[in-house]
């Protein structure tokens, strides 16, 4: 018998503080204004004192078993996504596991930067087909502030703290899963990175001095490499699960910046009100970021049983992941029905279905090569318009005041 996964359970959690826009600009030489115009960030979440990845996890979890209907005996397996995990050594996950009271239950951390939660998800689906287990919990969770340096603002406007959860289960149901890609770039590692802190640079007075031990990002890079692999991956997955634009209710892209969200959506041909965003409350989370946005997304009901949904993200590795995800299937002997009573129609429906999916292909991928074909010109242009001698403008006079 074929087995499926489904989502049963969903859970999150994010730190009371808010980090403003405005609070930045009290730091660092910045403004809302250039904030929100270049990341479509307002404001971020911060850990207070005693809040780490390990207790944000356990509080989204625990959220999460509640929903499912579950206890934490109950599971197979915990995974647990994240790039800043309380210490190297040992996991965070087996900490999870102790506090939630999940005894014996086997439990392992993985990395994959922002696209922790996909490469997560896909591995839970992995478990529970193959028949080893039946009940998984899948974490995303991060505490990037701490790894901020809060005097570059380049990226200490970007990222914040949360965590997010779900409980995936074992389904005869025809659903869950449909599709995935998961993917790396390990030739540009160094694009997005800690430099220090490792086996490679242990810790050590330079790491101190020169912050070292905080993130260092080549911003031009990671958004031609976001840009691509969004709209790729979502693309190969739609196609992969024998679908089309039009089949999928809801994206729910990695909250990394705006400008990503809003360039992937128009080359795909999705409308924003298709598109999940919740960056102007969070920033960048990670490996939370996803996982936040689907929370939030049921909680708004813009995923209904039998929707089909997108999840992709892209992060540190440089890796990307994309998945796609039917929310809460018919039952599978309405299912069959459907097919026996009806075949010719089905037929049709998904030859047509088929013909949609690879002309749309073929569109977003000849504007993708005519996107990069364009961007030396592009970049060439801007540079033409910095060495150009701006006008000088007349000072507006304020009126005088009176005394």
């Amino acid at each position: 018998m074929h087995r499926y996964s489904r989502i049963t359970g969903w859970g999150m959690y994010v730190p009371e503080r808010r980090l403003t826009n405005f609070d930045l600009e009290q730091m660092v030489d910045t403004s809302d204004k250039w904030i929100v115009e270049r990341t479509g960030i307002r404001e971020r979440r911060i850990v207070g004192p005693g809040e780490t990845t390990r207790t944000m996890s356990v509080a989204a979890a625990r959220q999460a078993l509640a929903v499912a209907g579950i206890s934490p005996k109950d599971l197979d397996l915990i995974i647990v996504a994240t790039s800043s995990p309380d210490h190297l050594l040992p996991t965070v996950a087996t900490q999870i596991q102790a506090d939630l009271g999940a005894d014996d239950v086997p439990s392992f951390a993985l990395v994959a930067g922002c696209t922790g939660f996909v490469y997560a998800l896909v591995n839970a689906h992995q478990f529970i087909a193959s028949g080893a287990y039946d009940r998984v919990l899948v974490i995303g969770a991060e505490t990037i502030s701490k790894a901020v340096n809060w005097d570059d603002r380049t990226t200490c406007v970007l990222f914040g703290d949360g965590a997010g959860a779900v409980v995936v289960e074992a389904s005869q149901t025809p659903g869950g899963l449909l599709a995935f890609e998961l993917g790396a770039d390990g030739y540009q590692w160094d694009t997005l990175m800690i430099p220090a802190g490792g086996v490679a640079h242990p810790p050590d007075r330079e790491m101190i001095d020169k912050k070292l031990y905080t993130i260092r990002m080549n911003g031009r890079a990671v958004f031609r490499f976001a840009t691509r692999v969004m709209t790729e991956a979502t693309r190969h997955v739609i196609a992969a699960a024998g679908l089309t634009p039009e089949d999928i209710a809801l994206l729910i892209p990695h909250q990394a910046n705006l400008r990503i969200i809003e360039y992937a959506a128009k080359k795909l041909g999705f409308p924003m009100e298709k598109v999940m965003v919740n960056i102007d409350k969070y920033g960048n989370t990670s490996a939370a970021s996803i996982p936040l946005a689907l929370v939030e997304a049921l909680e708004q009901g813009r995923v209904k049983p039998g929707d089909n949904i997108v999840m992709v993200g892209f992060g540190a590795g440089l890796t990307w992941g994309a998945a796609v995800w039917h929310w809460q299937p018919i039952s599978s002997e309405n299912e069959a029905i459907l097919v026996e009573d009806w075949p010719i129609p089905q037929a049709l429906q998904t030859g047509w279905r088929r013909v949609r999916t690879r002309a749309w292909n073929a569109r977003v991928a000849v504007s993708e090569k005519v996107s990069l074909t364009l961007l030396p010109l592009y970049a060439w242009t801007h540079r033409m318009r910095k060495r150009m001698p701006r006008p000088s403008l007349p000072r507006p006079r304020l009126p005088l005041k009176r005394e």
